[in-house]
């Protein structure tokens, strides 16, 4: 069932980013939730943090921006996420994961679950699988949600937790797929293809029976499938203060806008203006401005 307001489930970390101008709020299903949050949809995000002072604030910054807060899970044992981050000249971001904290140990939940089941679109990505008990939860909410949900993966691979067992394994439960410029080469390897990425992404479309596989390339602009339909497109040109959550938000407007029923094409300018806000602004998830607010 289709809502007129879509609801979107995104579930995995959520941690602070340790940014050289401070700490800011990041996680890639928690940056995808704050953003479809911004253009409107009604969002549940699923994922865990400590009875801490980070975790607090994680809690309060949700909250500061309209996102429910009820699967947000408590850990008594472990602290919340942190991860280091050092951004490079070009702008590109280089990431130190601090491991065995709170999204480590996820659990699906009732409230999870019946969010899965009334999903329009539920995010997840590999990150969070790294561990057993939370690769668990997060499959038991993929198989909760309507077969006609958009099931999208949302490949973030990050050494060393890049596990190729984990990405082949998380394909078989993905209708939609988000990959960037390294990882499309990467999932090709997985089925022995190779190529341009426009080669790429038709054989593994074809090979993995995806309604919708985003291509985000960086400087170089996007391209996205979606059931039949192609669509490519430059970046936007603006200046870089950094990248931060810049692939986020792009996939967030792309899942709402296509689950609003607009054609590809405005979807997908409206995605790449985003993306560009975003890299002008420091931090992943600045506040949208009004006249990007509508997805």
């Amino acid at each position: 069932m289709k809502h007129i307001q879509p609801r979107v489930v995104a579930v995995g970390e959520i941690l602070w980013d340790l940014l050289p101008a401070g700490p800011r709020p990041g996680g890639a299903p928690a940056n995808f939730a704050v953003t479809a949050r911004g253009l409107g949809a009604d969002v549940t995000l699923i994922t865990r943090v400590a009875a801490d002072q980070l975790g607090e604030g994680l809690r309060k910054w949700l909250q500061s921006r309209d996102l429910p807060i009820a699967a947000l899970q408590i850990d008594m044992s472990a602290p919340t996420g942190t991860v280091g981050v050092a951004v490079g000249p070009d702008g590109q971001p280089q990431y130190d994961i601090h491991t065995a904290v709170a999204w480590d140990n996820l659990v699906a939940g009732e409230t999870g679950v019946a969010a899965a089941y009334d999903a329009d679109a539920i995010c997840f990505g590999t990150l969070a699988q790294r561990s057993e008990k939370s690769r668990r939860a997060i499959r038991t909410l993929l198989a909760a949600s309507p077969l006609d949900s958009i099931r999208l993966l949302d490949a973030n691979l990050r050494p060393p937790f890049d596990s190729r067992d984990i990405l082949r394994e998380s394909l078989g439960f993905a209708n939609a797929l988000k990959v960037n410029e390294t990882e499309l080469p990467v999932v090709g390897d997985l089925f022995g293809r190779h190529g341009t990425p426009a080669m790429l992404i038709g054989r593994v479309v074809e090979r993995l029976g995806l309604r919708l596989l985003i291509h985000t390339r960086g400087a170089e602009g996007s391209i996205i499938y979606y059931e039949n339909q192609w669509s490519e497109l430059p970046a936007a040109d603006v200046k870089v203060v950094d990248t931060v959550g810049a692939g986020d938000a792009f996939t967030a407007a792309v899942v709402v806008g296509l689950l609003r029923g607009k054609p590809l094409e405005v979807v997908h300018r409206h995605a790449t203006a985003l993306a560009g806000y975003v890299c002008t602004q420091p931090g992943a998830t600045p506040v949208i401005p009004p006249e990007l607010s509508e997805a």
